[in-house]
């Protein structure tokens, strides 16, 4: 089978999964420093319990895709600066998120991530990154629904416009 044969961290990445791990670190060292601010405005402890659990989740993403890069010879981005903490009084109500708002916005980054895992998972030949890419899917999926029920028991749920009546089905 050529170079494409024996332990997969020995194969050469192809350009997609270069890219794509590349992206994923960048993505989650950027929500490290988004999380980071989201704690400063929320003042739900669920909410920032979460936010915590996302950040130590992004870091650890963070550190196994620099890792894949650096052994293959290809240089990580860059890790942006940790933000300061400050006090949910101090930040003006005009500018403050709303902790629905945070709440939305990680369950939007949570649904991205489904769909970004899945796409380097389907495109990747070596097996150790769609398996890496598999575990983040997974996590993000659990993530994900605890957010969904943390946004139910806060009230925070816009659900889409729900068809309470249904239409009678006619057999043919």
């Amino acid at each position: 089978m050529g170079i494409l044969s024996g332990n997969p961290k020995e194969e050469p990445m192809h350009y997609g999964e270069v890219f794509s791990v590349w992206q994923s670190s960048m993505a989650a060292k950027s929500m490290i420093s988004c999380y980071q601010a989201y704690i400063n405005h929320a003042g739900d402890k669920d909410l920032k319990k979460i936010l915590g659990d996302l950040i130590d989740q992004a870091k650890l993403e963070a550190k196994e895709f620099d890792a894949i890069l650096t052994d293959n010879g290809v240089a990580p981005s860059p890790m942006l600066p940790d933000r300061p903490e400050a006090k949910l009084e101090d930040i003006p109500v005009g500018a403050r998120f709303a902790d629905a708002e945070i709440s939305f916005a990680i369950s939007v980054d949570a649904s991205i991530g489904l769909t970004a895992c899945s796409q380097a998972m389907g495109q990747s030949i070596r097996e150790d990154i769609a398996a890496l890419f598999a575990k983040y899917h997974l996590t993000k999926a659990a993530f994900g629904l605890r957010i969904l029920q943390m946004n139910k028991e806060k009230g925070w749920l816009i659900p889409p416009p729900l068809q309470i009546k249904r239409p009678d089905l006619v057999h043919a």
